[in-house]
């Protein structure tokens, strides 16, 4: 299966999870306050639906009719969509005495919920009686309130339906994270363990890192390994302090596009910061030169042709320099230091040996937990994610920010191209954390639309009337399609032209 295929599952099957718990968190919350949901679809439904099941009544697939998330009268809820005449059939009379008649306790019953999977897999939607959603449903707003309608209910309650989509998004990221550390643990490599420091991208050289830093603090947060939280927390710092030549305190103060020069390293390949390993032999290869020089398990390369090599990447420079050559090779064996002369280099640069693991040439720190620690590690997790986003969000707003938006292709390139659950789950946890901070953002639309309404509504005791909530929807909704082919057309930018 090919690196392109595996991303591409990867991707539609975190967007399928995330988009269901997502719009659960909604559907929750209608329910525990007795709301009519109409609707809960996995992805949207223009014109198609893949499948779509009634409980009782029906399943169809690839079934023609309602757009996304339209509220249908009883009557067309009875013929599916098709053309509905003003003469109702005895049937049609009795779905709709029915419906109207039904108990409340009937109302918000999952029953009456239609649930579908639709063919346009760019999010969502739990479409909610009684209020202005992307459905655009005005009509049916027009009609007086009902009991079991979203608009009949106290503030509190519709504020904690659009809150529940962000708030399940979020839970699910502790939950893949408290799960992670549980069945995983965390092994890592504490900075200060690694004693030949790190290495850093080129736009680390120009803000003043050199390359065996070991970095301390960013702006007074103590730094430990090489992780998610710490890079971030470096990237998006004021100032970093590190510990260079294992004896000065260095303060580094960042640009503040530091972040954007960071970034353009690394689409151009160059990570951001590595530790910095040095070149210890595991084994050699049949023929080749480290084994002609009579290289061993465990002996660390020092210089090449009289360059010192104290690092892999000075390493492989060097020998990058002598393709096809022979060379002189300095290496420590049993605390000696032995010279190996004209060894053979072959056409590409490589010398033939396998690299020692760095969890066995640094001292690796294994921390597990306990289903108790695990939870509070995972709220923590989640946390730090949410915070470091939240700062990073801001920085949109810039001309760097927004060249560095991204749509569906930039997401996708970020899973592993090999099947690893671990990896999978991490990325997923991030993105449902990436999902929640941006559905909370109080654009019209958007969760956070509705709720900034909502907390207008409960300050000023004033609800805004149904044209501007209208309007409001509108515009949100116009707001995000250019958002949407913004951050993809970027990716296709980046794709063809860089």
């Amino acid at each position: 299966m090919s690196a392109t295929l595996i991303k591409t599952l990867e991707f539609f099957l975190a967007l399928g999870i995330l988009v269901m718990i997502h719009e659960f968190g909604h559907y929750f919350f209608a329910r525990v306050f007795g709301v009519w949901v109409e609707k809960f679809y996995m992805f949207f439904n223009p014109w198609l639906s893949i499948v779509k099941w009634k409980p009782g009544k029906y399943v169809k697939w690839f079934s023609h009719g309602n757009e996304m998330g339209a509220m249908e009268t009883p009557v067309e809820r009875q013929i599916e969509g098709r053309e509905v005449k003003k003469i109702e059939s005895t049937e049609a009379k009795k779905a709709k005495q029915t419906v109207e008649d039904a108990p409340n306790e009937d109302k918000r019953s999952w029953r009456v919920t239609e649930y579908g999977i639709g063919w346009l897999p760019l999010g969502g939607y739990c479409s909610i009686a009684g209020m202005i959603d992307e459905s655009m449903n005005t009509e049916a707003m027009k009609q007086p309130a009902k009991p079991y309608e979203f608009r009949s209910k106290p503030a509190w309650q519709r504020l904690l339906i659009m809150l529940g989509g962000v708030l399940f998004n979020f839970l699910l990221a502790v939950i893949i994270y408290a799960g992670i550390v549980y069945a995983e643990g965390e092994q890592f490599i504490n900075f200060t363990d690694a004693t030949e420091g790190m290495e850093f991208c080129d736009s680390a050289h120009k803000a003043g890192f050199v390359d065996g830093d070991i970095p301390l603090t960013a702006d007074g947060r103590k730094l430990s390994y090489v992780n998610g939280e710490d890079l971030n927390a470096m990237l998006t710092a004021h100032q970093v302090t590190v510990l260079r030549n294992h004896r000065d305190t260095v303060t580094i103060t960042l640009p503040k596009d530091f972040i954007f020069q960071a970034n353009n390293d690394a689409e151009a390949g160059q990570a951001f910061m590595v530790y910095r390993l040095p070149v210890v032999v595991s084994q050699t290869q049949p023929r080749m030169g480290g084994e002609k020089a009579g290289l061993q398990a465990g002996d660390r390369m020092v210089a090449v042709n009289g360059t010192p090599t104290p690092s892999y990447t000075e390493f492989t420079a060097a020998l990058e320099q002598y393709k096809g050559k022979n060379v002189t090779l300095q290496y420590q064996r049993n605390g000696q230091t032995l010279t190996a002369t004209n060894v053979p280099i072959d056409g590409d640069g490589k010398l033939g040996i396998l690299l020692t693991d760095p969890t066995k040439i640094y001292h690796t720190t294994v921390k597990n937990y306990n289903i108790l620690q695990s939870i509070p590690r995972g709220i923590q997790m989640g946390w730090n994610k949410m915070v470091t986003y939240v700062k990073q969000l801001k920085l949109i707003f810039t001309p760097q920010g927004a060249q560095s938006l991204g749509g569906f292709g930039t997401i996708g390139s970020i899973f592993p191209p090999t099947w690893n659950w671990v990896d999978f789950w991490n990325i997923t946890a991030f993105i449902s954390v990436i999902l929640a901070v941006m559905n909370v953002l109080p654009i019209p639309a958007l969760d956070g639309g509705h709720v900034m309404f909502l907390l207008y509504e409960m300050i000023t005791r004033r609800q805004p009337s149904l044209k501007f909530l209208e309007r409001a929807q509108t515009v949100g909704m116009a707001l995000l399609i250019a958002l949407l082919l913004f951050a993809n057309g970027n990716d296709i930018y980046r794709f063809f032209f860089k």
